[in-house]
C-alpha cells in the first residue's frame, strides 16, 4: 500500500474524530442551555466550536478540551488529504 492511501485513510478517520467531537460540542452547548440547530449544523459548527471555546473559557479561564479535539482533527484531516493526494497524483 502506497503512502498517499495511508494519508487518505488517516484523513477519513480525522474526519470522523471531527465529526464525534463536533456533536459532543453541541450536546455541552445543550447542557449550558444554548440551543443547537441540529438541521444546519454543517454550517453553524465553526460558530458552536467558538462558542463553546468562549463559554469554557469564561467558566475555567482555559478553552475546554473538545475545542482542541475539534481543531486539531479538521487541521490534521486537511494536512493528510492535501499530502496524500500529492503522493498519489504529484
Amino acid at each position: 500500500m502506497e503512502i498517499g492511501h495511508l494519508l487518505i485513510a488517516a484523513a477519513f478517520g480525522c474526519i470522523a474524530w471531527n465529526v464525534v467531537a463536533s456533536i459532543l460540542v453541541c450536546i455541552e452547548l445543550g447542557k449550558r442551555g444554548v440551543k443547537v440547530n441540529y438541521v444546519l449544523i454543517k454550517a453553524l459548527i465553526p460558530f458552536y466550536v467558538f462558542r463553546y471555546k468562549k463559554m469554557t473559557q469564561q467558566e475555567t479561564g482555559t478553552p475546554g478540551p473538545l475545542f482542541y479535539h475539534w481543531i486539531i482533527s479538521i487541521n490534521t484531516a486537511l494536512v493528510a488529504a492535501v499530502v496524500g493526494l500529492l503522493a498519489l497524483y504529484g
